[in-house]
């Protein structure tokens, strides 16, 4: 049975506190609200249907994450795989075709969601920018360490202009199939493309 959240009056202060959320629980929230965006999409998903489906107090939700975009990001970042995360075979061709094996895990369903989630920052920018802060900007922190660790082992030239630029490739490669092809980015796709596309643009053997 879920817990509810639970104030206490603090004997020192005589404030109320908010009592600590075990690990158990956050996922369990977490869950809660990538159940509810794929029933609802974001627009759909209010703070009053997580606190209900949670049997949480929406005071409590608001303390803890500010607000739904700030959850939403959060419940993401915490229940979908991260794509970057631990990568390092030792060489750039087979980081980025672990990349791509790592990509498979994402099922359809999740695909579905985060074009809707892709849709609906446009129309709302702070869903945009809690995004980006909890979701872009760590993969692509892993994805320039990965990089540097390519060029420290003569890989890539460090002054190869497509450094820069491999970010926009892989997105390319997992959001143009659909959209030219009609067809998802499998792995097969995936593989070629890494091999026709990003290592030539780096130099890289």
């Amino acid at each position: 049975m879920r817990t509810m959240d639970r104030e206490t009056e603090d004997p020192d202060t005589g404030r109320a506190r908010r009592s600590r959320l075990t690990p158990e629980r956050e996922r369990e929230l977490y869950e809660a609200v990538v159940e509810l965006l794929g029933e609802a999409g974001y627009d759909g998903l209010t703070m009053d249907a997580v606190a209900a489906r949670t049997r949480s107090s929406k005071a409590t939700l608001y303390r803890q994450w500010k607000g739904k975009p700030q959850l939403v990001a959060t419940a993401l970042r915490h229940t979908k795989p991260v794509l970057l995360e631990g990568v390092d075979t030792g060489s750039l061709r087979g980081d980025l075709r672990e990349i791509a094996r790592c990509s498979e895990t994402v099922h359809e369903r999740d695909a579905a969601l985060m074009r809707g989630l892709a849709q609906a920052s446009h129309d709302h920018p702070d869903l945009h920018e809690a995004l980006r802060e909890l979701l872009i900007y760590p993969e692509i922190d892993a994805l320039n360490t990965l990089l540097g660790r390519a060029v420290d082992r003569g890989e890539v030239a460090p002054d190869r202009p497509a450094l820069n630029y491999v970010v926009h490739m892989m997105c390319g490669a997992f959001i143009s199939r659909s959209l030219v092809e009609g067809k998802q980015p499998d792995q097969t796709y995936l593989l070629e493309y890494i091999d026709a596309v990003i290592l030539p643009a780096l130099g890289a053997a």
